[in-house]
């Protein structure tokens, strides 16, 4: 059941209620033929709800009532007046069995979560299928916990890289720390005095999710990018495709991290295993995953005093007042105060090497934060100018990663696990396999004598008029042609001319034609590209890939030389004081050098978000015809904040690999 109305519906659709009283037409979405949930008023006078309208515009560039030409950046926000009368609408409880309670559609949330017998039921039978040997008393989960599991746990005792996180609020620090950009502050409405985004946070939420095949072969149709040997780290889902198994299902969207594929944490895994993984064949998938809900109001904190724990003192050194700490900071659900969620890899906490996941903050420079949030810690280190002191609880039994650069010495010891091999996090160290952008490609040219009409054998993929503008590709070498009696051109193998022709910047269509045209001829000239992993991919890789529907991994594409590259301009608008709404990692760093930038997350409800062009895993080129190479993080992201109202994206985007 959703924890905001209490019924069961797709994660992708509104929201359902039982209103008391017919509700006027005016107040009705012409789509949904619901009231209206968060309207949205087209420039022709019609208005929508936001889930409607922005599935409608999707398939369609035309407004549902009259037809007038229409796009989604037309559209905004309904007056507050019309917000505040919908919100107004009376609602039925929808556990009408243990609760008769009427109350305004805005208020059913809170009733929920506070005074729901029936709801309060509802949380207790879920928690005890999911814990059927709880030991002692369980604490009631808190608001946005009803449909996810308690920090679940990564097989042989190691936490997940987000176990803690669980149903918590995940922010960035702001303008120095290399995550989102600009979260702080959000566009108000007319009317409204301007509020700064400290009193919202940034909701993610894990969530276990069962898949069904009747077919335990057929693919379940979505894209991934990431995995630990990209910038990107973790495995996150780029797209889902249409009429596939994780569509029908509709729990599962862009932008959601895998971490777990039936009990095996896949947070730490190469690109290639994770692959391999997500594609062994079953009736049932169990899947761990975490999904950003977007931005939502702070959550009352309860008294609670801190367990006997080792207190630790660190003090890090920032040489400017901008530089980047490099810590996210989370708040859980079942604990007051703030956690550190993670260390980001060259921050300066990193390199320190006495801060660790999981510790919990108690002050910040002197100021009490026992019972604050992410954002008040936030604001206090954006205006240090030097030093900022921490004191930490540590658990006992955590322990410290080492350091990633300098000397000092912790009393870390490595971790293992006794569960068949399954990954424990550490912390990143440098002798790991970190993604750079380096030539793992060699050019090669095949001369061939045949017969006039012998055919050369191949199928090809790309082109420049597919969807993510890719260069031509062989997907297959079949066993009755000329190139598979000569043995040098392989699947994967990107095609750049034949006999002097240019194929790189054909569409599907011209390179076939251009193909079938010259291999009419007593000798065929082939220039092509030989992609070399720079990863061993996974032996099993290839059990489901076989026939013509086969495509490149991700991880391919990454190291095709730039002048392949197809690059295109995405613009986005915002208000003056939104975010825009995405994360980033990459960039040059001291120790790794030149790595380019990635779109890590994006934000449900932001310009990003709404946008849709922008995907999880496309590369940063450019911001403003600014190149970025060069750039670290620290850079790049002030130049985007800097941006008030419009910026140009200059990107790369390359399919996912189909899992």
């Amino acid at each position: 059941l959703c924890c905001e109305c209490g019924q069961p519906h797709p994660l992708l659709d509104n929201h359902l209620y039982n209103f008391q009283d017919e509700v006027d037409d005016e107040l009705i979405c012409h789509i949904c033929l619901q009231p209206l949930l968060q309207p949205m008023d087209t420039p022709c006078g019609h208005t929508y709800c936001f889930k409607c309208l922005e599935n409608f515009m999707q398939e369609y560039s035309f407004c549902p009532m009259d037809r007038k030409k229409l796009s989604f950046q037309q559209c905004h926000k309904s007056s507050l007046l019309v917000r505040n009368l919908l919100d107004k609408l009376l609602v039925l409880c929808p556990f009408k069995a243990e609760c008769q309670q009427t109350m305004q559609r805005c208020e059913l949330e809170a009733h929920l979560h506070n005074r729901c017998p029936g709801f309060k039921k509802y949380k207790s039978e879920l928690q005890r299928k999911k814990n059927p040997i709880s030991k002692g008393k369980e604490d009631p989960p808190a608001k946005g916990e009803a449909n996810t599991p308690k920090d679940p746990e990564v097989p042989g005792g190691g936490s997940s890289l987000v176990a803690e996180s669980s149903g918590a609020a995940v922010v960035s620090l702001g303008t120095a720390e290399p995550g989102l950009v600009n979260p702080a502050f959000e566009e108000t409405e007319e009317g409204e005095s301007l509020v700064q985004k400290w009193n919202s946070v940034l909701v993610a939420e894990t969530t276990t999710i069962e898949i069904h095949r009747e077919d335990p072969e057929e693919e379940l149709g979505m894209r991934i990018v990431g995995g630990k040997d990209t910038p990107l780290g973790n495995i996150v889902v780029q797209e889902v495709l249409r009429d596939s198994v994780i569509a029908a299902d509709g729990r599962i969207a862009p932008g959601d991290h895998i971490l777990e594929v039936n009990g095996v944490n896949i947070s730490s895994v190469t690109h290639c295993q994770a692959v391999s993984f997500l594609r062994q064949p079953g009736p049932v998938l169990h899947l761990l995953l975490l999904q950003e809900k977007g931005f939502s109001s702070k959550a009352g904190q309860q008294e609670c005093s801190p367990p006997a724990r080792e207190l630790i003192h660190v003090t890090l050194v920032k040489r400017d007042r901008s530089e980047p700490l490099g810590i996210k900071l989370i708040r859980k659900t079942d604990e007051a105060g703030i956690f550190i969620l993670d260390l980001l890899e060259g921050g300066l906490a990193a390199k320190n090497g006495k801060l660790s996941r999981n510790d919990r903050v108690l002050s910040i420079n002197g100021q009490d934060l026992r019972q604050g949030t992410p954002e008040a810690a936030a604001q206090i280190i954006q205006t240090t100018e030097s030093r900022v002191n921490f004191v930490i609880l540590r658990q006992p039994g955590v322990q410290l990663g080492e350091p990633v650069e300098d000397g000092s010495t912790s009393n870390s010891s490595s971790s293992s696990s006794s569960n068949g091999g399954s990954p424990v996090h550490h912390r990143r160290r440098p002798d790991q396999n970190h993604y750079r952008r380096k030539s793992n490609y060699q050019k090669k040219t095949v001369a061939i004598k045949k017969e006039p009409k012998e055919s050369l054998g191949i199928t090809i993929g790309g082109g420049r008029d597919n969807k993510n503008k890719l260069p031509i590709y062989v997907t297959s070498v079949q066993p009755i042609g000329c190139l598979f009696r000569d043995g040098r051109i392989k699947r994967g193998d990107v095609l750049l001319s034949i006999n002097g022709i240019d194929l790189t910047h054909l569409n599907y269509y011209e390179a076939v034609s251009a193909l079938k045209s010259n291999a009419a001829s007593h000798s065929v000239t082939l220039k092509a590209l030989e992609i070399l992993s720079l990863n061993s991919p996974e032996p099993s890789l290839d059990i489901r890939e076989q026939g013509f529907s086969w495509s490149p991994l991700w991880i391919t594409w990454l190291g095709l030389p730039s002048y392949l590259h197809f690059c295109q301009d995405i613009v986005l608008s915002k208000g003056n004081l939104e975010s825009w709404g995405f994360s980033i990692v990459g960039g040059f760093e001291e120790s790794k050098g030149n790595q380019p930038f990635f779109i890590k997350t994006i934000v449900p409800g932001t310009p990003a978000f709404r946008d849709r062009k922008l995907k999880c895993g496309d590369e940063i080129v450019a911001v403003n015809g600014v190149p970025a190479i060069g750039m670290s993080n620290s850079e790049l992201i002030p130049m985007l904040k800097e941006q008030r109202n419009r910026v140009t994206l200059t990107v790369v985007s390359w399919p996912g690999s189909l899992v």
